[in-house]
């Protein structure tokens, strides 16, 4: 693969030489070449020129889902990776959401080898515990030495707090990251919407921010106790927030995540009861939206990410109460994100988060592989169902007006545009 891409202006923070600079990019046989302000091309290479063209080292999301296996009608690996890369994305952390759960080193090794042609690379979680049931650990050792990078129950509370102490203290020996889902289940009971004024409007259950806040704050206490690496996925309120915060200043090895959609979408969303807002943790209030924006802005919440989980019409066209949870959205994390923030931003929260799986992070240099992702930030427009390369198309996107297009990637020796 030999690509000259033109006059790119560079979105690279960490690199002061290059960055907001317009400059030629040279990549042969899958390496960054030579970076110039002019490069003449040749007729063995293929010449990128594009629009308002940006170049930024390859995007990262801690938080996919696919279906594959058991769930191929929601999404394939194959598919899933094209859409990833179509939106931006050259790395994924993947989900524990398919059926059987992924929770032995054979699991893993499929959901590598089933992924390892494709343009984006895929990192696998493993379950925190056999079956995913909460009951007894998994093969957490044997998983990581198979390439998981990290253990999770996924989107499941785990109830057994000792079960958590001896999770955390087992994976410290090898250095691997526990997760925990951050909701009291018994707090929680049937609700499936967020606890406020719109929930006993329109007459559904509602899930206090108290169950997330108050198993955050068991999580903590258990990590003081047991030292390890634990990481909460996708805090939704302004309580939680402030924990995570108080946690990073007495040195705990905690980090967390965020939904995009928790960050622009409040719980008003459900006013015509459509189940494409129905989402776990739910959307929250406008305080909550706030906190969670200045969260991410002074870095108590460490990334972002899409919470992609597609799902089929059949599990989302039905009754609010009895429909399935999750939104997709890779397509439209760059739009989301570039709308709320501004680009330098966007693209700093797109970037990071490697390091904490044991990933390297890529680098903007000649003779580093080249790990890039292409985009326009400066394009309006309404997200329609065109946009949408997942199968399935349960997106609470829609209509939403987006700021910014992905035009492909560059990564593991392919390009896809």
């Amino acid at each position: 693969m030999n690509l000259l891409i033109k006059a790119a202006k560079i979105m690279d923070t960490s690199n002061v030489e290059l960055h907001s600079k317009k400059r030629d990019i040279l990549i042969k046989n899958g390496k960054i070449e030579k970076i110039a302000a002019k490069i003449a091309p040749d007729t063995k290479t293929k010449t990128v020129t594009l629009k308002n063209l940006h170049v930024s080292i390859g995007w990262f999301d801690s938080g996919v889902c696919f279906g594959e296996p058991g769930f191929e009608e929601r999404e394939t690996i194959v598919n899933g990776l094209e859409t990833a890369a179509k939106s931006g994305f050259t790395d994924i952390v993947l989900n524990p959401n398919t059926h059987p759960v992924p929770d032995s080193s054979s699991d893993i090794v499929f959901l590598k080898n089933a992924a390892k042609a494709e343009v984006t690379r895929l990192h696998p979680l493993g379950t925190l515990t056999m079956k995913a049931e909460g009951k007894d650990l998994a093969e957490l050792y044997d998983m990581q030495n198979t390439g998981a990078v990290g253990f999770y129950d996924f989107k499941r509370p785990l109830e057994n707090a000792n079960l958590l102490k001896i999770a955390l203290q087992y994976v410290s020996n090898f250095g691997g990251l526990a997760y925990s889902f951050p909701m009291d289940a018994t707090i929680a009971g049937k609700g499936n919407v967020n606890e406020g004024e719109s929930s006993v409007r329109l007459g559904l259950k509602g899930i206090p921010a108290l169950s997330e806040e108050l198993r955050i704050a068991r999580d903590l206490f258990i990590l003081e106790y047991t030292g390890g690496k634990l990481h909460i996925p996708t805090l939704s309120t302004a309580g939680s927030v402030k924990l995570i915060a108080d946690a990073k200043k007495k040195g705990l090895d905690i980090s967390c995540s965020v939904a995009i959609h928790n960050l622009l979408y409040t719980d008003s969303k459900l006013e015509e009861f459509d189940a494409a807002y129905k989402v776990m943790p739910p959307l929250r209030t406008k305080e909550d939206t706030k906190a969670l924006i200045n969260g991410v802005k002074n870095g108590s919440i460490d990334f972002v990410t899409s919470d992609h989980i597609p799902m089929n019409i059949e599990e989302k066209q039905v009754e609010f109460e009895n429909a399935a949870y999750g939104s997709t959205g890779l397509e439209s994390a760059f739009g989301s994100l570039n709308h709320i923030f501004d680009t330098k931003t966007a693209i700093d929260l797109l970037t990071k988060g490697r390091e904490r799986y044991g990933m390297e992070q890529p680098k903007f240099k000649e003779g580093e592989a080249a790990n890039l992702t292409l985009f326009d930030p400066d394009v309006e427009y309404r997200f329609e169902a065109k946009d949408i390369h997942s199968t399935s198309k349960n997106s609470m996107f829609l209509d939403a007006a987006l700021k910014g297009r992905v035009y492909g990637v560059i990564h593991n020796g392919h390009a896809l545009f």
